[in-house]
C-alpha cells in the first residue's frame, strides 16, 4: 500500500516513499473512501482532516484470534476483521475499512520482532483510497491465542514502520493552507518496547523548504 504524498528526500521519507508504489494502484482504482483529520501538529485548511481518536503508546485491547491466521500469513481481509473487532480502533478508521476496488483493502501489513514475543508482531497501517493518506497505525502482539493491540496512532497523516527492532512513526506536519501534496515538515518518532509497553526514545523534526519547480527539500534545523 501507500504512504503519504511525495516529499523531500529525507531518510525517513525515502523509506516511506519506497513502500508506496503498490498503493498508487489503490489511488487509481479508488472507490473514494474518505477519511478526515488535521495532519500532524499544524492547523490546516486543506488536506487530511482530524480523526476522532488520539495516539497511544500502550493500548491494551484484545481481539479473538480464533478466525485469524498466524501473523506472517495474516491477509488484508483478516487484518480488517481484526481492526473492526478492536474496541480501541476509532469509528472514523473503521468507516474507511472498505475495499478500494474488488477485494483490495486500504491496509498495509508488515511483520517483525518489536516486542520480543514468541512470534513476529504485526504492524498495520490504514490509508485512504482516494489520496493514500495514512489515517491509522497499529501494532498487534500475538499472545495466548489473541492479538493484543499494544500501540496505535490515529492522528493523520501517520505511518508506522519497523527499523532494526524499533517502531518508527512518521507524522507529516501541515501549516494553514498547505495542500495534501506539500506538507511543511515531518516528525519522525522512534519507539522502543520496554517493561510491557512502547515508550518514546527520541524524535526528529524536518522542516521542508520549497525550491524552483515546486519540489521540497528539508530545511536545516537551527541549533
Amino acid at each position: 500500500m501507500a504512504r503519504p504524498p511525495a516529499g523531500p528526500p529525507t531518510p525517513a521519507r525515502s523509506t516511506w516513499q519506497a513502500a508506496s508504489t503498490a498503493a498508487v494502484v489503490f489511488g487509481a482504482l479508488a472507490l473514494s473512501v474518505s477519511a478526515c483529520g488535521t495532519g500532524g501538529t499544524g492547523a490546516r485548511d486543506e488536506g487530511p482532516a482530524h480523526s476522532d481518536a488520539v495516539a497511544g503508546t500502550a493500548a491494551s485491547s484484545a481481539a479473538p484470534a480464533s478466525a485469524v491466521p498466524p501473523a506472517k500469513s495474516l491477509s488484508r481481509p483478516a487484518a480488517v476483521k481484526l481492526l473492526m473487532a478492536d474496541p480501541e480502533v476509532s469509528t472514523t478508521v473503521k468507516r474507511s475499512l472498505k475495499p478500494c476496488a474488488s477485494d483490495e483493502y486500504p491496509v498495509d501489513l508488515s511483520y517483525g520482532n518489536l516486542t520480543s514475543g514468541a512470534v513476529d508482531d504485526v504492524v498495520v497501517n490504514v490509508v485512504t483510497c482516494s489520496d493514500v493518506v495514512g489515517i491509522g497505525s497499529y501494532v498487534y502482539r500475538e499472545q495466548g491465542g489473541t492479538y493484543q493491540n499494544v500501540f496505535q496512532s490515529e492522528e493523520p497523516p501517520v505511518y508506522a514502520e519497523i527499523d532494526r527492532g524499533d517502531l518508527i512513526v512518521t507524522k507529516q506536519v501541515y501549516e494553514k493552507g498547505d495542500p495534501v501534496s506539500s506538507p511543511s515538515g515531518e516528525n519522525v518518532i522512534t519507539y522502543r518496547w520496554a517493561s510491557g509497553r512502547f515508550t518514546e526514545e527520541y524524535r526528529t523534526h524536518n522542516d521542508y523548504s520549497s525550491v524552483v519547480g515546486g519540489a521540497a527539500t528539508p530545511a536545516p534545523e537551527s541549533n
